[in-house]
């Protein structure tokens, strides 16, 4: 039998005013509902008292349907649907309208001799388990299910096995639109179908918590995928036909021009999913079969400027906030896109931003809002780059300055003649590794010397998936692991014991989120020498371990053991053993 029809009582079942507010007072608690919203929610339902509250929070999309399916089963004390453990087929001896199930958003899942499990999307409402009861003349179990999922598994039962996106593409405007034919195009974009589409592809995004999703056109498919703890997944998309007027609805959302298809654009989208207030940095480029159009999520609401959720152990923090908090000099964040750098330097800004510092950054683009710091967007199309407002903000008096990235020459110039006068400047840098960072400055053109007495330490990193604490198995290293990865100096612990991902219904990969995995060279006598000699990645690699740093692959491992994520994860970023 399936865990999904574990009975709960009719009794836990008859949902009250009193499970109603103390649903809402847990969504609060766990910060998925915001307390303004709640009252201009109970202020609506008063006005308009038709359905529940909960469902109206769900409607105005002010808290996402998992996180509200979640706090009621947690109420009820009732089980959480899991597609996977449903019934391929619906209970066969049951006789309830087709038309009932759908508005009320109810199906049952199992039907026994005397009794019948019964997934609800509102469990506030009781009229639904009373009617399926005088209907089936059965005893009723709860199960509480997310609308969208009972949805889709009522369409599977007695529908035409179509998703939710399917339904919606029933009604497109099947007629495709011409290349040149904008205001057709425009038109298309608007229509509801269009709309409703763009919209399932990013509530789903964010309940997947996805940080990117991608719209690729191909010669006879529409491929949408999602970046999930930074791994791509292929998801359900609209069909080709639909291509032009979705591409066109984002580009619309974003503010950038639809008829301009031959050159890449820019955007952003601010906008409201699911209770999450989110901003979508939008890019598109054209390609052989269209344009392909990137998301990347910012959840301004979760992110979490906190040294320890980043992945800093004790030590290794003690070192960077030493280094953070000198009055001046060049601290470098290092590591290829997407690998958190802008993150790491967001948090060390939020460390040292007090009253008494005055902090500009200069970045392309600003990512987040950080509240007491002068943010500068960069405009290279009206000749605002990071060289110009370098040169702009050094007469507005800051004692911190952050650079996006030292894309260049002249940039990295005014960034040594900032450390030089007395600034502290923090930057990032795309190279491999802590050492290579030395090399790359000297390979853009900048003198030995004055990297030599600037940089203060450079921090490299990398993201590997998190381990889900929920989930995650233990298991004892074997021997030829032990020996391999030479176990035994990061643990005292015998046996030794790694761990792999499990899965549950809720998160089937077994990981949840990411922590960096890093190395921190901080620059000594011995290893200024180096770099006034010239010497390569390899040797100040070499002294800088001699004076303590450890690897990022050493990190990697250390986490590894440590049961924050697994060996595979770190030999896939990292590329060693």
């Amino acid at each position: 039998m399936s865990a999904v029809v574990k009975p709960a009582s009719v009794g836990a079942a008859k949902a009250t005013d009193d499970h109603e507010s103390a649903v809402c007072a847990l969504l609060v608690a766990r910060g998925r509902l915001k307390d303004n919203d709640l009252v201009r929610a109970r202020r609506l339902h008063e006005e308009a008292p038709e359905g529940t509250l909960t469902a109206l929070l769900a409607r105005l999309g002010l808290v996402s349907e998992r996180d509200l399916a979640e706090a009621w089963a947690e109420r009820l004390d009732a089980p959480l649907l899991a597609i996977k453990d449903v019934p391929d087929m619906p209970p066969a001896d049951l006789d309830i309208s087709l038309r009932f199930l759908k508005q009320q958003h109810v199906v049952p899942v199992r039907s026994g001799e005397d009794d019948l499990a019964l997934v609800v999307a509102d469990p506030a409402d009781p009229y639904p388990l009373h009617a399926v009861r005088l209907a089936s003349g059965k005893a009723v179990s709860l199960c509480i299910g997310l609308r969208s999922e009972i949805d889709d598994l009522i369409e599977r039962y007695y529908g035409q096995g179509r998703s939710a996106m399917g339904t919606i593409v029933e009604n497109l405007d099947g007629s495709a639109a011409e290349e040149d034919d904008v205001e057709h195009l425009r038109d298309l974009a608007s229509e509801a179908p269009v709309i409703r589409l763009v919209n399932l592809i990013l509530q789903r995004a964010v309940e997947q918590r996805a940080s990117d999703v991608h719209i690729e056109p191909f010669e006879n498919r529409l491929k949408v995928r999602y970046r999930i703890d930074g791994v791509l997944h292929e998801v359900e998309a609209p069909p080709s036909s639909s291509t032009a007027a979705v591409i066109s609805r984002v580009k619309i959302m974003a503010k950038l021009n639809i008829a301009e298809r031959r050159l890449p654009q820019d955007g952003r989208i601010q906008l409201r999913v699911q209770g999450k207030e989110l901003d979508l940095r939008v890019s598109t480029v054209p390609t052989s079969f269209g344009e392909s159009v990137v998301m990347r999520i910012l959840d301004r609401e979760t992110v979490v400027f906190d040294f320890a959720s980043l992945g800093f152990t004790g030590a290794f923090q003690d070192r960077f906030v030493e280094v953070l908090q000198r009055p001046h000099g060049i601290l470098l964040v290092t590591g290829p896109t997407g690998s958190g750098k802008t993150t790491t330097l967001y948090t060390a800004l939020s460390k040292i931003n007090t009253p008494g510092v005055k902090i500009i950054t200069v970045e392309d683009p600003v990512e987040y809002q950080l509240e007491g710091i002068n943010q500068i967007q960069v405009k290279p199309q009206i000749g605002l780059d990071f060289a110009n407002a370098l040169r702009s903000i050094m007469r507005q008096d800051p004692d911190v300055i952050m650079i996006g990235e030292m894309r260049d020459l002249e940039t990295c110039r005014i960034a040594i003649q900032s450390a030089l006068t007395g600034h502290l400047v923090l930057s990032t840098l795309h190279t491999n590794s802590a050492s290579g960072g030395v090399t790359r400055m000297l390979d853009m053109g900048v003198e030995d010397y004055l990297l030599g007495s600037t940089v203060n330490g450079i921090l490299a990193q990398r993201l590997v998936r998190r381990l889900d604490p929920e989930t995650a198995i233990p298991y004892e290293a074997p021997p030829e692991v032990v020996e391999q990865f030479e176990l035994e100096k990061y643990t005292d612990e015998r046996p030794i014991r790694l761990w792999k991902p499990g899965s549950s219904a809720s998160n089937p990969t077994g990981y949840r989120g990411r922590r960096a995995i890093m190395e921190f060279l901080v620059m000594s006598d011995s290893l200024r020498r180096l770099v006034m000699q010239r010497a390569d990645a390899g040797e100040i690699e070499k002294q800088a371990r001699v004076e303590g740093m450890r690897t990022m692959y050493e990190d990697g491992i250390a986490k590894a053991v440590a049961g924050i994520t697994t060996i595979e994860e770190v030999l896939r970023v990292t590329q060693e053993g």
